[in-house]
């Protein structure tokens, strides 16, 4: 990819994706600059990628071919007043942010612009992201793969509507934090049985991600998988049984539904 990487705002998303895409080599750490506002987030940066660091938003908003705007939801309109005058015309403009909507960008905007709202996770500081592309109309179908391009350079990504946007939260957004509460007890089921602490949570986890693996490498249905662990009057069709009895499946959907609830509310009250 012949194209200068910018993101204004260097914390912990933004570096899983400037360590994801130089790893990968989709683009040269002389094809990535960011900003960011304190000296010891940039010095860091700089220390771990070799990339230019700064923080001058206006001449990295110049340069940028595609612009991340890597910042807190709330510091969005602050930082577009600042640099609108400064993006290229045809320069890719990607937010990560819940709740900034492509419509949000655009209206910031004194003329029309490339927009690609996205939603990335945090196992993206690990390889193993989920992120989910919205590209606005401007977008092009070359733009769009080489935004995809970078999202899969530290995991999977897919492109949906921007109608579903706040269902997205639920099922990848948050969802890493039920996977780290289940984890947690297994893990603490395990230490009631004897087994050590640390030695429980790594058992946990690696169940956890062969099963993901499973399901992303067979194309198999989730409820086959289980019943092909399930052996007749055995031990796992006991605790399956264990768990439906204690309503796990409605309390999963219970908690779904709360953060779609909120996330919606939250992109609402930012209207």
């Amino acid at each position: 990819m012949e194209k200068q990487i910018g993101f204004i705002g260097c914390g912990n998303m933004a570096q899983a994706m400037i360590q994801g895409m130089l790893k990968a080599g989709v683009v040269h750490k002389e094809q990535v600059s960011a900003t960011a506002i304190t000296d010891e987030t940039i010095e860091g940066a700089a220390f771990r990628f070799d990339i230019d660091t700064s923080n001058n938003n206006k001449r990295l908003a110049s340069e940028s071919d595609i612009l991340f705007l890597a910042v807190k939801p709330y510091i969005y309109k602050e930082v577009i007043e600042e640099i609108k005058s400064f993006v290229r015309k045809d320069a890719i403009i990607i937010t990560i942010a819940a709740g900034i909507t492509v419509s949000d960008i655009e209206n910031s905007f004194d003329h029309q612009v490339k927009v690609v709202r996205t939603m990335p996770n945090t196992p993206s500081l690990v390889g193993e992201g989920m992120s989910v592309l919205c590209p606005n109309e401007y977008i092009t179908m070359e733009e769009l793969n080489e935004v995809r391009d970078i999202f899969e350079s530290f995991g999977k990504a897919e492109v949906m509507p921007e109608k579903l946007m706040d269902a997205i939260p639920a099922v990848s957004g948050s969802a890493p934090a039920y996977a780290y509460m289940f984890i947690e007890s297994m893990a603490d089921g395990a230490v009631q049985q004897g087994i050590p602490r640390t030695q429980a949570y790594k058992l946990a986890a690696q169940a956890v991600l062969g099963a993901a693996k499973m399901v992303l490498e067979t194309g198999e249905h989730p409820g086959k998988l289980k019943d092909d662990v399930c052996t007749p009057g055995g031990s796992t069709i006991e605790a399956v049984t264990a768990l439906e009895s204690a309503g796990f499946r409605g309390a999963v959907q219970s908690a779904m539904d709360a953060c779609t609830k909120r996330a919606k509310y939250l992109s609402e009250s930012k209207k």
